[in-house]
């Protein structure tokens, strides 16, 4: 049997990411009287007036979506070292943690996007870092949620660390992640952003608390 490792239990750190990931969403709509962070896709006025007219609103939505970033990021590396402590030596346990550091570090530039919106900027400036928070905490982020989705669900799948159901599902999951490329693309495609992003956050829920420590025998996949 391998060895296993130490670290902080997966399944409260994908709580604790999804839970400021989702307080971000819902603190700054309730800040900004219910209006929602606008689309990069909407009428330009529809935009500068948001970013005009609730600032704070904007600034505690890049907060805690930085301080989401942080939690992701080690559940990014735990869960890399978990699957090699149980003896997974193919690519999975590495794609895993491509995928979580690079969504970890989209959504945090996506957060510093979203403070420099929050400072007041000039209306030809707005649109530009409105892209780019859109390019960086949407396709971008969801893309690598996806494949930190796929690294974890394969080896799940293969070695039986996971339900056979609950792997499919996250297999299912990820490549929606990836097809949510179009968005850059094709605008009508970005209603696959939300449905890959939340699903997957769950999904991570879920396997941080069922995915095992230990193995009684380990075959390697």
């Amino acid at each position: 049997m391998a060895r296993t490792q130490g670290g902080p239990p997966l399944g409260i750190l994908a709580v604790v990411f999804t839970a400021l990931f989702v307080a971000g969403i819902g603190i700054s709509t309730a800040m900004a009287g219910g209006v929602t962070f606008p689309s990069p896709f909407a009428e330009q006025a529809q935009i500068l007036a948001y970013f005009a007219d609730h600032r704070d609103a904007v600034q505690v939505s890049a907060f805690l979506q930085f301080a989401a970033a942080v939690p992701m990021a080690i559940y990014a590396a735990t869960v890399s070292v978990r699957l090699r402590d149980l003896g997974i030596r193919a690519p999975g346990a590495t794609i895993a943690l491509a995928g979580g550091l690079l969504a970890s570090g989209l959504l945090a530039l996506c957060a510093m996007f979203g403070w420099a919106l929050s400072r007041g900027q000039a209306p030809a400036v707005v649109p530009v870092l409105q892209d780019l928070s859109f390019a960086t905490g949407g396709t971008g982020h969801v893309v690598f949620l996806g494949l930190l989705v796929a690294g974890i669900a394969v080896p799940g799948w293969l070695a039986v660390l996971l339900p056979r159901v609950f792997a499919l599902a996250g297999l299912v999951i990820a490549a929606i992640a990836e097809l949510s490329t179009l968005t850059l693309l094709v605008s009508d495609a970005a209603f696959l952003l939300p449905v890959a992003r939340f699903t997957g956050l769950a999904w991570l829920i879920a396997a941080g608390f069922m995915l095992p420590r230990t193995r009684k025998r380990m075959e390697i996949k």
